[in-house]
């Protein structure tokens, strides 16, 4: 008997399928392996996501492609796919089952859009399927709405325009970012292999990191002032500002109404109005605010940064947890935040199960099914602003959570109710007080207020009628007079921009489109950003990976080394890398291809003439960059004494033989006194600074040996000759717990302990004397090993940000190895009943960032 094998993108997919088309098709069972489903007519499967990805490129003999400009660009012929090592088991099965004489048709039933169509049709490809294939195009997870789609299903001929964007969309990426990498890789591994990532969305995504780097590292502060005053009237005492009522915004960004850059204006304000009184006015006007949009991921993952600290792949890994092991939030990946028009009675039943299970949201719930609050609402239900997968809410189910995972639980199901609320009305005061003075001029001070009176969707959240933000304004009558108690000058500083942290940079990543001054480029990205809901986290986690970017507790800063690859691109003129505009041209076109008004050949084409110029640039560039000569230096030859040695960008020679000494040595550029040094005495000190080619960092010397080539000695060559006669001294004798009491021995280096072994090897135990810049007396010596944790010690200097941090030193007895802890990180924020409170133990480490260890010599 023919069947038709369905193929979901997830396995829960596949059960929802299973479960739904049983009633048309009959009842499925499930394979004793679980992989897939089965009756009569169908089977049902899935992938887990991509099962395939692009081959890497190879020489004609089979052997990795050298990193050389001779063999860029790498454009093939076509496109190769190979499987994904951690989905190849998946993999297999599905191409059995696609390959199975009983079936005779394959359905792609993966998420509608474009990530949806490349999974199914890679599959094709690899697998050479060539039997009939239609589409399941399924816009929500309803039973109705499954069962429309069997319905009314697609041809391949349908599909193709999408299918040719989302193929072209894989194949330009790995183009791009193949080619660049490598190119840059070449140009910057003068001395040494250090691999330079690239890409169309990383490397935009470290521009925008750069750019506000250097905006903070330019800035220069300025001091200003504001004039406070303490006002007394009849029912009590409120605070004002001084403002200039003439002010407006002009091109300076730190100018405000309330700011006074010269000083001694602001000292004359203060002075003539004190002692004196002012007329008060005030005005009140009602201002309502409507709930936000139910959440996507970037949202979510903004939120989560902004209340609780964590990090976006944090966030992703959380709602992840709760869509596959407890079932409780819809499909995660989405970057969408509205709901389907067929899904009212769906959400019904959601906040029906949650006024019956749920008692802290219950309320709420119940106050929506009383007063029917679910109704048509195109800020809530609107497909056309579902793609692949509509806003993450609650499944329904309701489970018992804890920790981080119930945090974020609540947030989504809380974000959920309220978008069924009325509006918040708030009551905003903006009061006045005008000081008039004999010579005509008049004082104004300023003094705001916000009062909730109808709490609406702030109910969700714990807000109540009457509560304010800030502290209640006492009353006023209009025309009433004030006295100034207390008048005051605040000195400040203008502040540099801030620095992007998780939440911020999600934004900016989600706006670029914003950055491209093209309209219809800007408009193609208003859409999706840089990269997409699925893939910011992993962008931001592999620049911090890569050392483009660094945490310095919740804040995000572009390094030395990221700062200095956007320079390089500018100076190569590699603008298109490190704009948005790349991106916005590329959907531009994609969505004219899904149209089918533009052809995969002619997008294509142009990619493949991209990726030429950029390698071409980078090429050029290198070539321009040797053929730069500086200065000549003054020295002789070391190898034939000829004097004058050549001096270029990458190296210093003799014209004279074959002498020449790179510039950059396993990984390390050299100072041109450096170099001197190395050429005249034929021999460096202990530098620090050079890479392995493992990426390991490590110090060593230079010298010149006997044929006049630099090579490198290492410091331990120089100890081991003297380790054995090393003068150590006693220090002091300590008590170590369940170890015995041993001698602290002083040497010029380290506290040893050399009757103390532990490890492995059972090797003595040592505290070096110095630990990341930091000096380790004696005294926090015994004090670790006898107690096992140092008093808490500053100045440690961070390998990694060079910025200090505070930290106790532990002692581990039975690694004999010497560890950070740190102190924990003060909360910012006050804990609130209904979301639970700041950071646990696990975030306040993640985000005060891991140090390493300490290596016990």
């Amino acid at each position: 008997m023919s069947k038709t094998l369905i193929i979901a993108e997830k396995p829960s997919v596949a059960t929802d399928l299973a479960r739904v088309l049983g009633k048309e098709l009959g009842k499925f069972t499930r394979d004793k392996s679980g992989s897939f489903y089965q009756n009569d007519k169908a089977i049902i499967t899935s992938a887990v996501g991509h099962l395939l990805e692009q081959k890497k490129p190879m020489t004609e003999g089979g052997k990795s492609l050298p990193w050389k400009f001779d063999y860029l660009p790498v454009i093939p012929k076509s496109f190769e796919l190979e499987p994904i090592k951690q989905s190849e088991d998946r993999l297999k099965k599905v191409l059995q089952l696609a390959k199975s004489k009983d079936v005779t048709e394959i359905v792609n039933a993966c998420d509608a859009g474009r990530e949806g169509e490349l999974i199914f049709h890679n599959l094709v490809r690899y697998g050479k399927w060539t039997k009939p294939a239609r589409r399941l195009w399924m816009q929500s997870m309803t039973d109705e709405a499954i069962l429309n789609a069997w319905h009314s299903m697609r041809s391949e001929a349908d599909m193709q325009p999408l299918t040719n964007a989302a193929v072209c969309r894989s194949e330009s990426d790995w183009l791009i970012g193949l080619n660049s990498t490598r190119a840059l890789t070449i140009l910057q591994s003068r001395g040494g292999f250090s691999v330079t990532p690239a890409g169309r969305v990383q490397t935009p995504t470290l521009a925008i990191l750069t750019q506000r780097e250097l905006e903070i590292q330019a800035f220069e502060p300025e001091p200003y002032s504001e004039v406070w005053a303490d006002f007394g009237v009849q029912s009590g005492v409120y605070s004002g500002r001084w403002i200039d009522r003439d002010w407006k915004k002009n091109d300076n960004p730190h100018s405000r109404a309330e700011r006074i850059w010269d000083s001694a204006l602001a000292t004359v304000i203060r002075d003539r109005c004190r002692g004196k009184s002012g007329t008060v006015t005030e005005e009140k006007k009602p201002v309502t605010t409507i709930a936000p949009l139910l959440y996507d991921l970037t949202s979510l993952q903004r939120e989560a940064a902004n209340r609780y600290g964590f990090s976006a792949k944090r966030t992703l890994q959380l709602a992840q947890e709760c869509y596959e092991k407890h079932k409780v939030l819809t499909y995660p990946r989405t970057d969408s935040r509205y709901l389907p028009e067929d899904y009212l009675g769906k959400v019904y039943g959601i906040v029906g199960a949650v006024a019956e299970e749920n008692a802290e949201f219950a309320p709420f719930a119940r106050d929506i099914l009383d007063n029917k609050r679910v109704k048509p609402n195109r800020r809530v239900f609107d497909t056309k602003k579902v793609s692949d997968h509509f806003a993450i809410i609650p499944t329904g189910k309701i489970e018992k959570l804890s920790g981080d995972v119930q945090k974020l639980f609540e947030m989504v199901m809380a974000r959920f109710l309220a978008v069924f609320f009325p509006p918040a009305v708030f009551e905003d005061t903006r009061r006045t007080t005008l000081i008039d003075h004999r010579d005509g001029v008049t004082d104004a001070f300023l003094t705001t207020g916000r009062v909730l009176v109808e709490p609406g969707w702030q109910a969700v959240y714990g807000r109540k009628a009457g509560s304010s933000s800030k502290e209640e304004l006492v009353p006023v009558r209009d025309g009433e007079q004030a006295a100034v108690r207390e008048i005051e000058i605040r000195n400040a500083m203008t502040k540099p921009p801030a620095r992007y942290n998780e939440a911020t940079l999600l934004a900016a990543m989600e706006g670029a489109g914003k950055l491209v001054h093209d309209e219809e480029l800007a408009a193609a990205m208003s859409e999706r950003g840089l990269g997409t809901p699925a893939t910011r986290a992993s962008i931001i986690e592999g620049l911090i990976s890569q050392e483009y970017i660094a945490r310095d507790g919740r804040d995000l800063l572009a390094t030395r080394r990221g700062i200095e690859l956007i320079a390089l691109l500018e100076r190569i003129g590699l603008k298109t890398l490190t704009s948005p505009s790349l991106t916005g041209e590329w959907e531009y076109k994609l969505k004219q291809m899904e149209q089918a008004s533009l052809g995969r050949e002619s997008f294509m084409d142009g990619i493949k003439k991209l990726t030429g110029e950029i390698v071409k640039r980078v090429h050029d560039f290198q070539e321009a960059q040797q053929q730069v000569e500086l200065p000549e230096m003054d020295l002789d030859c070391p190898c034939c004494h000829a004097h004058g040695l050549k001096n270029t960008l990458d190296a210093v020679s003799c014209r004279s033989c074959k002498f020449s000494i790179r510039k950059v040595i396993s990984g390390r550029e050299m100072a041109d006194e450096e170099l001197k040094t190395l050429i005249v005495d034929g021999r460096t000190g202990i530098l620090q600074g050079f890479t392995s080619r493992f990426g390991k960092p490590f110090e060593a010397g230079l010298e010149l040996n006997d044929k006049c080539r630099a090579t490198l000695y290492f410091p331990a060559r120089e100890e081991d000759e003297s380790a054995v006669n090393e003068e150590a001294v006693k220090a002091a004798s300590v008590t170590v717990p369940g170890m015995g009491e041993h001698d602290v021995m002083e040497t010029a280096k380290a506290w040893k302990l050399p009757t103390l072994t532990a490890g492995k090897e059972n090797t003595p135990v040592s505290v070096a004397r110095t630990i990341l810049g930091r000096e380790i007396p004696l005294d926090q010596v015994l004090k670790i090993l006898s107690e096992g944790k140092s008093d808490l010690m500053k100045g440690f200097i961070s390998q990694r940000t060079k910025r200090p941090f505070d930290a106790y030193l532990v002692f581990n007895a039975k690694l004999g190895k010497i560890g950070f802890e740190f102190p924990p990180r003060e909360k910012k924020y006050p804990a609130r009943k209904a979301a639970g409170s700041g950071k646990n133990a696990k975030e306040s480490k993640e985000s005060k960032g891991k140090e390493g260890k300490p290596k016990a010599k």
